[in-house]
């Protein structure tokens, strides 16, 4: 309780006890003096006395219930906003970083789609708009569902805003909700062919890009239905399932069906959000011969998503930006990563044929070369640069030294040689087979090591819960497979051992008949 709210209480409560007091003495004299003369009119004012004093203390505690029932709403009131605000905030932080991201961006195509889609975003975060998108199989009712909201939702039906290819996107106005309301028929899922894949792509997009999404079936969830279901929950996805078409069924039948689908989505989907209807009924023949038309029966869907959006229409606005601009920041990483991995791939290459030519013209006692090379100390400082972090020689030959330590304690040195061995035998002069064996595994060493330091510097410079002894052995099983051996051999000949061979038939010929 507040302390100035305390202190009023106490003072209170010690005033009417007071004024009690005082009240007892004063009428105790008083009663005494009149009921000599008139005992009744000495017990009707005692009633009345009474009676005030307990109307005042009833309106000393009233007042205080209001007080505190009055801080309770203003808090209240001042505590609802704050959670999509904050969500809004959020996302305006997530946009402005991924501004700053795009700059680093070289692909054109994918800065430009990037800073459309940033856009968008900003376009319907200024706006406000409520999305709420239907989606399913093209033969469960959506485009029917669309046109009975349309023509039964309360409130003002603005004209189509676009297209998906297969339906449209309207308008709509509900009372009781400030917010404009869209709401977008998508193409059908699970269509055959190319156009159908395409299709159902556009679809799963308009899908994860809702506010509120109505996933429309016709009988009980298929495992294809299920699935992109179940995934759109995953990433947050507001969700009513809405089973359609209830006039070709039976009373007993409807409830079978409608009892499996809140089985089959309990965890992730309400029971009171699956919703069943009759969109576009099927006419009836009478046994008079006339047709009737019954009418459509989506009031129920009515209710639930009129129910939904009043009271989490601000919720789902503010959670469905976020969510936007968080995947979008995803993405714009992921761009970054791509581009930095093949940035520092090509330097791995690079210097992986300098460490062979080396290794080749001025061969090692042994095999202890990334220790030894500092050409492996400039790739690390190279791939450094690439993912922003400068580093100067001396702690580019410390993180050589150290991961050259690690692939020798591992025995990846002498698997490295035994590996290369056979395949080069098979394919190497026996008077160049020593300088080729040692440069190509040379190249072979600093491949594995500059792909191991690729990891450390995608992960901030943090070797990650396994060490450096993980992402080493992981990369020699990545780079031991036949297919890729076969090829990095194929380009060892023409980079390594046919210069080899060269020279050593260069240096033989002085001693033959012809340059006598």
């Amino acid at each position: 309780m507040p302390l100035s709210r305390l202190l009023t209480l106490i003072i209170g409560i010690s005033l009417i006890l007071v004024l009690i007091l005082w009240l007892i003495y004063s009428l105790s004299s008083l009663y005494t003096q009149i009921a000599w003369t008139s005992p009744l009119l000495a017990n009707i004012l005692l009633g009345l006395v009474i009676v005030l004093l307990g109307l005042l203390i009833f309106a000393f505690i009233y007042y205080l219930g209001l007080f505190g029932r009055s801080k309770r709403k203003s808090r209240r009131r001042r505590r609802t906003p704050r959670v999509p605000e904050e969500k809004t905030e959020a996302a305006e932080e997530t946009l402005k970083a991924v501004q700053k991201q795009v700059t680093q961006i070289q692909d054109e195509v994918a800065r430009q789609e990037l800073i459309t889609r940033s856009r968008e975003i900003e376009s319907i975060l200024s706006r406000g708009e409520i999305q709420v998108v239907v989606f399913g199989t093209g033969s469960a009712g959506k485009t029917s569902l669309v046109n009975a909201l349309i023509g039964r939702m309360v409130g003002k039906v603005g004209a189509p805003m676009g297209t998906t290819g297969e339906g449209e996107t309207y308008s709509l106005k509900l009372k009781g909700l400030e917010r404009q309301i869209l709401i977008t028929d998508t193409p059908g899922i699970l269509e055959a062919g190319v156009v159908g894949t395409q299709r159902e792509q556009l679809a799963r997009e308009l899908a994860t890009e809702a506010n509120l999404l109505l996933f429309v079936v016709d009988n009980d969830l298929r495992q294809s239905e299920y699935e992109p279901l179940r995934r759109l929950a995953e990433i947050g996805k507001r969700s009513i399932l809405v089973f359609n078409k209830t006039d070709l069924y039976s009373e007993d039948d409807q409830e079978t069906i409608l009892a499996r689908l809140r089985q089959r989505v309990k965890g992730f989907i309400a029971v009171m959000d699956v919703v069943a209807i009759a969109a576009n009924p099927q006419a009836v023949r009478l046994e008079n011969g006339e047709i009737f038309q019954p009418e459509t029966d989506v009031m129920p869907l009515i209710r639930r998503l009129a129910a939904v959006l009043r009271s989490e229409g601000e919720d789902l606005v503010a959670d469905n930006i976020l969510l936007q601009s968080q995947r979008l920041g995803e993405e714009a990483r992921r761009l970054i990563d791509n581009q930095r991995r093949r940035q520092a791939e090509k330097v791995v290459e690079r210097f992986q044929w300098i460490s062979a030519g080396v290794i080749a013209v001025t061969p090692l006692p042994g095999l202890d070369l990334l220790a030894a090379a500092a050409v492996n100390a400039q790739m690390v400082v190279e791939i450094g640069k690439i993912y922003g972090c400068e580093l100067n020689m001396e702690r580019g030959k410390e993180l050589a030294l150290s991961l050259g330590k690690t692939m020798v304690s591992l025995g990846i040195v002498r698997g490295a040689i035994e590996l290369l061995s056979t395949a080069l035998r098979l394919n190497v002069a026996t008077i160049v087979i020593g300088k080729a064996i040692q440069g190509v595994t040379g190249a072979y060493l600093t491949r594995i090591a500059g792909k191991s330091f690729i990891e450390y510097f995608r992960n901030d410079q943090d070797w990650g819960d396994g060490g450096i002894t993980e992402v080493v052995q992981r990369q020699f099983q990545l780079n031991r497979k036949d297919e890729f051996i076969k090829a990095f051999v194929q380009e060892a000949m023409a980079r390594v051992i046919r210069p080899l061979e060269s020279q050593s038939t260069e240096q033989e010929e002085p001693n033959t008949p012809s340059d006598w």
